[in-house]
């Protein structure tokens, strides 16, 4: 698997896996093992996510068992936004080490840019209250986890361009990546621009687009939406049929190619191992050209 080099010198494996809204204990252990066992060694997780302690169960088998070394894996979780306050990352980052079982992470990021009073599930997370955000602060206390070693890394998720320069202003320890939604009928080309040039890797969560949003958007409270799905797009089937791979794959490939690290997420232990099965082809000239009118822009938004 190919592989990135983050601006601390650490590389960041080319293709992680995703573990947002994955269901039940039994098939969430099915998923994580299956990704495993077909090569993934970049993990993608969250506070938020309310599965680190599981995760962290599974990983510790594995790392008992010797079939897998520490320095195999790369593992990101991010801060919540209830925990964006300088007295509450080392709340929220130790809970997260103890859950997962690990002395470090390789990558904690900022959830998101916002900051909410301190809450756990008992509150919905519509309905949590607004804090004042102070990322100067914020990301003084980011700083010191990799000093203290309780992370290798820090960087961004879900910044805008604007957020990303402000910190970059006064930051000791720049962001190393930016965890964004990027897929073809979303390929936010200049903030991905604008982060490659600043040698900030970006890595895309529902690269594939969102087929489930409309469950959680429900979940909730929130309006359905009209979104195209890619795995059964005119064009996308037409380009895999060309390269004998699937929908999926072609969506994948077209965000490596653009050196953006994908975050497929299954349950399916089929499309998992389909999923990793994107660095024996490369897609021509004219075809990424083609998948880049796909681009809706904001449209492409849940």
């Amino acid at each position: 698997m190919i592989s990135k080099k983050l601006s601390n010198g650490y590389e960041m494996p080319g293709l992680a896996f995703g573990t947002w809204i994955l269901p039940d204990e039994k098939e969430f252990e099915t998923a994580i093992n299956s990704a495993l066992e077909c090569g993934y060694r970049h993990i993608d997780t969250a506070y938020l996510y309310q599965n680190e302690s599981l995760l962290g169960k599974i990983l510790k088998k594995w790392l008992t068992s010797g079939k897998i070394k520490r320095d195999e894996l790369f593992i990101t979780s991010k801060l919540p936004m209830f925990g964006n306050n300088k007295d509450r990352v080392e709340k929220y980052i130790t809970k997260s080490l103890a859950d997962l079982q690990l002395d470090y992470v390789d990558m904690y990021l900022l959830h998101f840019p916002v900051a909410t009073a301190d809450g756990t599930f008992e509150t919905p997370i519509q309905k949590l209250t607004a804090d004042d955000t102070n990322h100067y602060t914020l990301w003084q206390k980011m700083q010191e986890q990799v000093e203290l070693g309780r992370t290798r890394a820090i960087g961004l998720s879900n910044f805008n361009r604007k957020q990303i320069e402000n910190i970059l202003t006064f930051c000791r320890i720049p962001p190393s990546c930016l965890q964004i939604e990027t897929h073809l009928f979303l390929q936010q080309k200049e903030l991905v621009s604008f982060c490659q040039k600043n040698k900030i890797v970006v890595t895309g969560y529902a690269p594939i687009g969102t087929p489930g949003i409309n469950k959680f958007l429900t979940s909730i409270g929130q309006d359905e939406k009209m979104l195209p799905n890619g795995l059964d797009h005119p064009l996308i089937k037409s380009v895999a049929e060309k390269y004998n791979k699937s929908a999926s794959q072609v969506m994948l490939r077209y965000l490596i190619e653009r050196d953006i690290i994908p975050i497929p997420k299954s349950c399916n232990p089929k499309r998992i191992k389909e999923n990793i099965e994107v660095f024996d082809f490369v897609l021509c000239f004219e075809d990424m050209e083609q998948l880049e009118t796909l681009d809706m822009g904001e449209q492409g938004w849940p």
